[in-house]
């Protein structure tokens, strides 16, 4: 459904976007995630149709978005970061007014725009000026507006910006019934929507493509953490640790009677995990050191996004640097 090759974006001789290449399957809800400044708004709205880029390529159901643009952009539902409405229109006035830009028949306009009301949850405010309304219901208009004519690929730019956690809770459940009929790109700051809402993940960082799988495949990007409290000296826990193979790093810590230790482990697998775990405690038990307690534990998706994208939080251009 998407494909993008090579994209690349610069404002004034600063790149946004470098060489950005991924996929998007037909039926496939992707998050597409990354630290702010990172080049996210810029990539969708080049997606979107609304930004040329300075380089690359981008086909939108098999048709090219330059080349082919009305073509592409029959395929797309976009809502922004933050819609473009206008305040002293009413809500239908607003769709309708959209619907006829977007091609839906006279005929089926107010079916249609009945339905996007109804999907967003903003049915009971069809009547009242937009200007009037929340953040929270100008962005459930924004995506009511990118569900006109059942595109099937919908682009969502932080879809609950605004919203109070009951509302984001209604819109995760519409993603989720909306990719029984669409492929949804979702763009969200909030990780745990990601978990819940989609299949695989696009992560970016400094405008270039750091990882891209299933939300499983990121997260097991991330290294285990083996935890242990233990009875011995200091000395003779942190040499033994370090003469192992499999930890990455570890630390200890005195608690009292006791010692905290914490190590990061290289396996990549659970049966390498518990390899390492086995290896670990037999040679603390060698060295006459006391095992009290062993945890293991697997990085969450976001701490695996946090190492990913750490040394671009700070030096990431901006999507700002747009004129």
């Amino acid at each position: 459904m998407i494909e993008v090759e090579h994209l690349s974006k610069s404002y004034r001789g600063i790149e946004a976007v470098s060489n950005l290449s991924f996929r998007v399957e037909r039926g496939q809800v992707v998050g597409f995630l990354g630290p702010n400044g990172a080049g996210k708004s810029t990539t969708l709205r080049i997606l979107a149709g609304f930004l040329g880029a300075s380089s690359g390529r981008v086909r939108i159901a098999g048709f090219d978005i330059v080349d082919e643009r009305l073509q592409a952009l029959r395929q797309i539902g976009y809502m922004p970061e933050t819609s473009p409405l206008y305040p002293e229109m009413k809500v239908r006035e607003y769709l309708a007014f959209r619907a006829e830009l977007k091609g839906v028949a006279r005929t089926k306009r107010r079916v249609e725009i009945a339905r996007c009301l109804e999907l967003a949850r903003v049915s009971e405010m069809a009547g009242v000026p937009i200007g009037h309304l929340s953040k929270g219901y100008r962005q459930r208009v924004g995506l009511a507006d990118a569900l006109l004519n059942s595109p099937p690929l919908l682009i969502l730019d932080e879809p609950t910006a605004g919203l109070d956690p009951n509302q984001i809770r209604e819109v995760r459940a519409l993603i989720a019934t909306l990719a029984e009929e669409h492929t949804v790109l979702v763009s969200t700051h909030i990780l745990s929507e990601v978990e819940a809402s989609c299949s695989r993940a696009v992560v970016i960082a400094k405008g270039r493509l750091v990882a891209v799988g299933s939300i499983d495949e990121i997260r097991g990007r991330g290294r285990p953490e083996l935890t242990l409290v233990l009875r011995g000296t200091e000395a003779l826990v942190r040499a033994t640790l370090s003469g192992l193979d499999g930890i990455a790093s570890a630390t200890v810590e005195v608690h009292g009677d006791t010692l905290r230790a914490k190590a990061i482990l290289t396996a990549e697998d659970d049966a390498a995990l518990g390899e390492a775990t086995e290896r670990i405690v037999r040679a603390l038990a060698q060295a006459d050191v006391g095992v009290r307690e062993v945890r293991t534990t697997t990085a969450t998706l976001e701490e695996v996004f946090a190492t990913l994208t750490r040394d671009d939080m700070n030096s990431a251009t901006t999507d700002e640097a747009a004129p």
